[in-house]
């Protein structure tokens, strides 16, 4: 369970300069993007900053994928080589975890990322991460599952193998310790 706290100022800065330091060492990830424009975003609201240290806090390694500046966002995405370590061993939702008669996992994939702040990629957002890092490579992530799919008992899973990604299905209320989930934080700057 992810537990919301109010970061001191210390913790706030050496956040900063964890994020700041990734920035700057993979500008292929946001070319064209400058951190003070990130940073502006950061301190709109201070909801931003803690999901984005319960990312951090989870093994996320939390990096701006993306940047669309006519609708001033800024988006947050855990690239992290393996899903995180920190959100593993997760079924998909929360009525997947209550329909669970033995062997419950701890939490669900969409519970923790609503108690982050954060949301599941969807498969579309998956791939465009894949493009741009080559992840999960040893492990899984669930994605933001179809309603129509989810409806049917059913959840949807992505990973890579053989230089290419896959998109899997499994039941919803299934887990394992290879399989967490990526997650992203969209900011807005105005």
């Amino acid at each position: 369970m992810a537990e919301r706290i109010r970061l001191t100022s210390d913790e706030k800065e050496k956040l900063m300069e964890i994020l700041k330091k990734r920035f700057e060492s993979n500008m292929y990830r946001h070319r064209n993007m400058k951190w003070e424009e990130v940073m502006d975003a950061l301190l709109w609201r201070e909801i931003n900053i803690e999901s984005l240290s319960l990312m951090e806090a989870t093994g996320g390694e939390p990096d701006v994928m993306a940047f669309d500046d006519r609708a001033g966002e800024v988006v947050f995405v855990d690239f992290a080589k393996e899903s995180p370590a920190g959100r593993r061993s997760l079924c998909y939702d929360t009525e997947a975890l209550e329909k669970r008669k033995a062997n419950k996992p701890q939490n669900s994939a969409m519970g923790l990322s609503k108690e982050m702040g954060i949301k599941l990629l969807t498969e579309e957002e998956y791939r465009k991460l894949q493009e741009i890092e080559k992840v999960d490579l040893k492990t899984s992530s669930w994605v933001k599952t179809p309603e129509k799919i989810r409806n049917l008992g059913g959840a949807l899973f992505c990973d890579r193998r053989y230089d290419a990604v896959f998109t899997y299905h499994n039941g919803a209320d299934s887990y394992y310790g290879s399989r967490g989930f990526r997650g992203k934080l969209v900011i807005m700057r105005t």
